[in-house]
C-alpha cells in the first residue's frame, strides 16, 4: 500500500505501521520534553514550573501569608497543566519536603508527609507559600527575562523557562523516567556550586580536576556519609553517568558494664525510615544477623535508630558492615545527567556543561532584562524631555489645550514634539502642573541618562556582563553560604571500611557446631552438633560413610575431586541431617565419572601438598583454592588415566613419600616448588603402580606413623638416613613396623 491513502466511500485506509510509528513518536517526544526530563537552565519540569508561576500570580510571596494548597492546584490544572490534581499536588508536596528537596521551593504549613513514608494531608487541609529560593527562581520574570508561550487552551500565557537566579538543577537534583531514557541527578551544595561557577567564569578553560575540587560531591538533604572514591566521583562528573554510595551516619554510645549500643542519626537519601526498620527487624527475627538482637526507633524531629548488639564483645564495625550489605543503611544513588539542553534537545551532559549552560542562561537573562530596562528608560527620557518643553512653555501649552480643536497635533507642530511626548502632556493631571519643576525634571533626566549609559556599556561588553553574573552569584553565596543553617554541608565524606568478606558473611550466620557427612555415593548433609559415634548414621541402601568432618556453620568447606579441581561450599547452606541429604552434584558442577578425593574445613593461611597418582605434586596456598562459582577451580592438572590422589597439610621441612610398590623416599621440602596451578614435579619415580601416601614432617621431631594395631612409631632423621635422598628417586622398602596398608595413618 505504501504511503498512499486509499479512500473508499466514507472510510480511509492508512498504513498501520507508519501510523503507529508516527503516533508513538509523538507520545514519546511529549513524555520526554513535557513530563520527565528537566530543563538544564532552570532545572525544572513543566509541572514544577507551572506550580511556581501559579503561586506567584496568587501573590504567595515568602513575606506574605499562607494560602490553601487547593487554590494552587486548581489554578495549575485549570490554566496550565491539564492533568490530574493528584499528580500536581504530589509534585507540590515534594517541593515542600525538606528531606526530599535540598533547598525547598515551597514553604508548607500543615502535614506534608515525613521521612517514614507517610503521605501528606489532603490539599484542602494544607497551606503553602513560596520560599526565598522560589523568589530567586522568578526574579525578573516581568522584565522580559524569558519567553512566554500560549497555554494548552490558548487563553493565557506561561513561561517557557524561569529566569533561575539559582542553580536549581544541581542544587535540588531531579529524577524521572521517559520513553527510552531516564534522568537521575543528585542534589548538591549551593555554596560549592557558586564557587565552581565563579571559577568557571574566571577560567573557562580550567581543568576538570580544579573544577571538581571546588565541587567535591553531592550534598543530600538527609545527610549521610559519601563513601565513593574521589576518582569515581570525578569520572561520573566528567561523563555525566555514574553513581554514589551513601551510608548512614552512626555513633557508638557506651552503656553500663562495658556494654554499648549503636545509634543511627542520619540515613541515606530517599530511604524510608519505616521500611528500613522493618527490614532490620526481619533480619533479627529470621536470625540472618545473629550479632544484632534488637532495633528501636527513638526518633522525634531528628532521626535516632537504636541498634542493640548481642553482647559487648561484638565488633561494632563488623556489625555495621553486615547491615550495610543487607539493608538500605547503604544505598547507591545513580547519576544520569540526561536533561533538555538550552535548545530543548535531550542530552547527557557533564557537570561542566551543565554549569556552563546555566551561566549562559543567566547571561541571556541579564541581557534581556537590561534591554527591557533600557527601553523603559528611553521611553521615560522621551517623556521627560516633553515635560521640560511643557514647563518652559507652560502658558502656551495651556492655551493650545484650552482653545485648539486638535491640541495634540498643534503641540507636535508648535514644539516639534513626538507623539509619545504630546500624549504624555495631554494625559498629565492639572495637579501635576504645580509640581512640574525644571530642577526635578532635569535631575531625573540626568539619573536616567547615566543609567542608560551604564546599560549600553554593559550590553556592549562581555566582560561587564560576566562581572554582573559573578556579582549575582556572590549574593546567592551570602544567602546560602556554609555558615547558614540551610547552606551548611550535610553529607560528609568517608571511606568504606575494607572488611574481609568472609568476616561479613560470618556475621550473618549464627555460629553452631555441625558434623558434615559425605557418603560413598556423593550424598552430603550437615548434622547438628559434633557427632563421635558414626555407627548411628543412616544411609541409602548400598551406600555408606566416606567422610565425616567436624565444623561450624560459619566455615567454608573445600572439596578435592579426582580431576584436580577444587569446589567450595558454605557449611550453613548444606541440607539438614534429618534425611539422607542431597547429592553433591546438585551443589557443584562435577562431571560424571569424577569422584571426591578429600573433604575438609578451610583454614586461611595454611599450605597444602597436592599429589596425583603418577607421583607428581607441588605445594600451594589454601587461600588460592577458594572457588567463587559452581564450576570450581582447576588446581592440579592431570590427564587420564592419572587422577588427583592426595591433599595433605604441608607443615615441616621434610617430605616422606611411599608408593604402591612399597618403596619409601624422604627428601627436603624445599625441593618441592610452591605453585598456584599446574602438574607439579615428580615426587617419587615408579616402574609399576603409583603413589600411595605422603607426609610432611619436621626433621627435628622425626617421622611418625601408626600401624594397624594403633601403635605409634617414630624414626629420627638419623634413623632414616638410608631413606634420605633426592626428589624423584625410587626409594627403598620402608622401616620395620611400617603398616602393610602403605599409609602413614590408618
Amino acid at each position: 500500500m505504501g504511503n498512499d491513502i486509499v479512500k473508499s466511500g466514507e472510510f480511509e485506509s492508512i498504513n498501520l505501521k507508519e501510523a503507529l510509528e508516527e503516533r508513538y513518536l509523538a507520545y514519546a517526544l511529549s513524555t520526554i520534553t513535557q513530563r520527565a526530563l528537566p530543563d538544564v537552565r532552570d532545572g525544572m519540569k513543566p509541572v514544577h514550573r507551572r506550580i511556581l508561576y501559579a503561586m506567584r500570580l496568587l501573590k504567595m510571596d515568602p513575606s506574605g501569608g499562607f494560602k490553601k494548597s487547593a487554590r494552587v492546584v486548581g489554578d495549575v490544572i485549570g490554566k496550565y497543566h491539564p492533568h490530574g490534581d493528584t499528580a500536581v499536588y504530589d509534585a507540590m508536596v515534594r517541593l515542600a519536603q525538606d528531606f526530599a528537596s535540598r533547598y525547598p521551593l515551597v514553604d508548607g504549613q500543615g502535614n506534608f508527609g515525613n521521612i517514614d513514608g507517610d503521605s501528606a494531608a489532603a490539599m484542602r487541609y494544607t497551606e503553602a507559600r513560596m520560599t526565598e529560593v522560589a523568589r530567586l527562581m522568578m526574579e525578573g520574570i516581568d522584565e522580559d527575562a524569558v519567553d512566554f508561550r500560549e497555554t494548552y487552551d490558548g487563553e493565557d500565557k506561561e513561561p517557557v523557562v524561569l529566569p533561575a537566579n539559582f542553580p536549581n538543577l544541581l542544587a535540588n537534583g531531579s529524577s524521572g523516567i521517559a520513553v527510552g531514557m531516564a534522568t537521575s541527578i543528585p542534589p548538591h551544595n549551593v555554596a560549592e556550586l557558586c564557587e565552581a561557577s565563579l571559577h568557571l567564569i574566571k577560567s573557562p578553560n580550567c581543568t576538570d580536576e580544579k573544577l571538581f575540587d571546588l565541587l567535591p560531591g553531592p550534598d543530600f538533604p538527609t545527610g549521610g556519609i559519601l563513601v565513593e572514591s574521589k576518582e569515581q566521583i570525578h569520572e561520573a562528573y566528567r561523563t555525566g553517568r555514574g553513581g554514589f554510595r551513601v551510608r548512614a551516619k552512626w555513633v557508638q554510645e557506651p552503656l553500663a558494664r562495658g556494654a554499648y549500643q549503636i545509634v543511627v542519626t542520619e540515613i541515606p537519601y530517599q530511604v524510608q525510615k519505616s521500611r528500613l526498620i522493618e527490614r532490620i527487624a526481619d533480619l533479627v527475627q529470621n536470625r540472618r544477623l545473629p550479632l544484632l538482637i534488637d532495633v528501636r526507633d527513638e526518633s522525634a524531629e531528628d532521626i535516632r535508630l537504636v541498634l542493640e548488639p548481642k553482647n559487648r564483645s561484638v565488633d561494632p564495625d563488623l556489625l555495621m558492615e553486615a547491615l550495610f550489605k543487607l539493608t538500605d543503611l547503604e544505598s547507591r544513588f545513580s547519576l544520569n545527567m540526561n536533561v533538555l539542553d538550552h535548545i530543548g534537545v535531550p542530552r547527557v551532559l557533564s557537570i561542566r556543561q551543565v554549569l556552563q549552560q546555566w551561566l549562559n542562561h543567566r547571561r541571556d537573562v541579564l541581557q534581556r532584562r537590561s534591554r527591557f530596562r533600557l527601553s523603559k528608560i528611553e521611553h521615560r527620557l522621551e517623556v521627560l524631555e516633553g515635560y521640560l518643553i511643557a514647563y518652559l512653555n507652560l502658558d502656551e501649552v495651556i492655551r493650545i489645550i484650552r482653545y485648539e480643536d486638535e491640541p495634540k497635533g498643534e503641540l507636535i507642530k508648535t514644539f516639534k514634539l513626538t507623539d509619545v511626548q504630546a500624549e504624555a502632556i495631554l494625559n498629565m493631571r492639572l495637579r501635576s502642573l504645580r509640581k512640574l519643576e525644571e530642577f526635578e525634571i532635569q535631575s531625573e533626566h540626568d539619573a536616567l541618562s547615566k543609567e542608560r549609559e551604564g546599560l549600553l556599556e554593559l550590553l556592549g561588553s562581555d566582560e561587564l556582563q560576566w562581572k554582573s553574573v559573578s556579582k549575582q552569584l556572590r549574593e546567592i553565596y551570602k544567602i546560602f553560604g556554609p555558615d547558614t543553617d540551610l547552606g551548611r554541608r550535610r553529607t560528609d565524606f568517608g571511606v568504606a571500611t575494607e572488611r574481609d568478606i568472609d568476616d561479613i558473611n560470618m556475621a550473618m550466620v549464627e555460629r553452631e557446631p555441625v558434623t558434615l557427612v559425605l557418603s560413598e555415593k556423593g550424598w552430603i548433609r550437615a548434622m547438628r552438633g559434633h557427632i563421635t559415634d558414626y555407627s548411628t548414621l543412616n544411609f541409602k541402601d548400598g551406600d555408606k560413610l566416606k567422610f565425616a568432618v567436624h565444623a561450624e556453620t560459619t566455615d567454608k568447606l573445600l572439596i578435592m575431586a579426582t580431576c584436580g579441581r577444587f569446589y567450595t561450599l558454605q557449611a550453613d547452606k548444606l541440607p539438614g541431617g534429618r534425611g539422607h541429604g542431597e547429592p553433591i552434584r546438585v551443589m557443584v558442577d562435577m562431571e560424571p565419572g569424577i569422584d571426591v578425593v578429600d573433604l575438609f574445613v578451610h583454614k586461611s593461611g595454611r599450605k597444602l601438598l597436592l599429589a596425583s597418582t603418577d607421583g607428581r605434586g607441588f605445594v600451594t596456598s589454601e587461600d588460592g583454592l577458594i572457588a567463587n562459582t559452581r564450576k570450581g577451580k582447576q588446581v592440579l592438572n592431570v590427564s587420564a588415566p592419572n587422577e588427583a590422589r592426595l591433599c595433605v597439610e604441608a607443615v615441616g621441612d621434610h617430605i616422606a613419600v611411599i608408593g604402591e610398590n612399597r618403596k619409601m623416599i624422604v627428601f627436603p621440602l624445599e625441593q618441592l616448588p610452591e605453585m598456584t596451578r599446574g602438574r607439579g614435579v615428580m615426587l617419587q619415580r615408579y616402574k609399576d603402580g603409583g603413589i600411595s601416601d605422603v607426609k610432611v614432617f619436621t626433621g627435628a621431631e622425626g617421622l611418625s606413623w601408626n600401624d594397624s594395631s594403633g601403635r605409634n612409631y617414630t624414626r629420627s632423621l638419623e634413623e632414616l638416613g638410608e631413606w634420605l635422598g633426592e626428589r624423584a628417586q625410587a626409594g627403598r622398602m620402608p622401616p620395620n613396623g611400617f603398616p602393610r596398608s602403605n599409609k602413614f595413618s590408618n
